[in-house]
């Protein structure tokens, strides 16, 4: 399916999202539509004054965050997860939970830069994860795609990043990498803040497994995190529900959430 805008702007309830001339993924626009769907809300609940606009850029002023935030917390009321139900989520995600862990890896980053075609960008990093993937062994293609390719200065190595903790990495780069057993070219592309990696475990080293009421804490802390995601997403779902919607897919009230 394509990923970029329609020639016409998208709106919610008659508000433009995106100029017409704007290239945005589909991720970013539906982005955009769910800010907006929320900014718009807060006008509904008195909490944001009328005179309070819609940017081009979709960038929302500073009242419009300060309103949004407090309506999600009028909205969303996360419970306190059980202690069977932490114990229960420690014992299927102990991995999550272990100390120490260390990754080698490689990786060869294809960077999204301003300005950059992003579907283009994907495309050649797809291809090269196949590459790298199907080779026979005769070669170290990683190590050549990585020296040729690579926005990272890792390429003149290879791309070796050495051996990794997830300390050392953004959150949703160690998310890829740890906590899993794979070793080899994970068959996924690596989505982080820089943009686009193949990577390359090469070895791991387990960490050390940690008692429940030692990672007590961190346990509560992401089930309260996973409800609140659940609420947030049921909440713009009645809202997409009650909204004019035109040119963004959105999930609605009557959607099927995907898990």
């Amino acid at each position: 399916m394509p990923t970029d805008t329609p020639v016409t702007p998208a709106t919610i309830n008659g508000v433009a999202i995106n100029a017409a001339d704007e290239t945005l993924s589909a991720d970013e626009l539906r982005q955009r539509a769910c800010s907006e769907l929320l900014r718009q809300a807060a006008q509904a609940k008195g909490l944001l004054p009328a005179s309070d606009v819609a940017s081009s850029d979709g960038v929302l002023s500073e009242r419009a965050s300060s309103a949004i935030e407090t309506l999600l917390e009028q909205m969303i009321v996360i419970p306190e997860p059980s202690d069977d139900e932490c114990r229960r989520h420690h014992a299927a995600h102990q991995a999550s939970y272990a100390t120490g862990e260390r990754v080698s890896a490689r990786h060869i980053l294809f960077a999204v830069t301003e300005g950059v075609d992003i579907v283009a960008l994907r495309n050649r990093a797809e291809t090269t994860l196949l590459d790298v993937r199907c080779h026979d062994g005769s070669d170290d293609k990683f190590a050549l795609a990585a020296s040729t390719q690579s926005n990272c200065p890792s390429g003149a190595e290879g791309g070796n990043l050495g051996w990794l903790t997830a300390a050392d990495c953004a959150p949703e780069f160690a998310k890829e990498l740890f906590g899993h057993a794979e070793v080899g070219v994970l068959p996924r592309l690596v989505h982080s803040r820089f943009g686009f990696h193949v990577v390359e475990v090469l070895a791991r080293q387990p960490g050390a497994l940690q008692p429940f009421d030692a990672v007590r804490g961190a346990v509560v802390m992401a089930l309260r995190q996973k409800a609140y995601v659940t609420a947030l997403r049921h909440t713009l779902q009645q809202l997409a529900a009650e909204a004019t919607i035109v040119g963004v897919e959105l999930e609605t009230a009557d959607t099927p959430l995907i898990q």
